[in-house]
């Protein structure tokens, strides 16, 4: 059964697939962002330290 991802609500185009990383202490931590796969949208939800941040424009970073 292939997953379902929710539509994004922010273009109506795109859907938000989820992205996980690893915390501090090398443990995994799934879905901590969700972006939308539509390029010209950029929203994405972000969760750092329980705090959430939506946004809509996307950079990369140096890390």
């Amino acid at each position: 059964m292939e997953p379902k991802f929710p539509s994004c609500m922010e273009c109506n185009q795109g859907v938000l697939l989820p992205l996980s990383d690893y915390g501090r202490d090398g443990a995994s931590i799934l879905y901590k962002a969700w972006v939308c796969t539509n390029p010209a949208c950029g929203f994405h939800l972000r969760i750092d330290n329980g705090d959430i941040s939506l946004g809509r424009k996307i950079s990369n970073t140096k890390k």
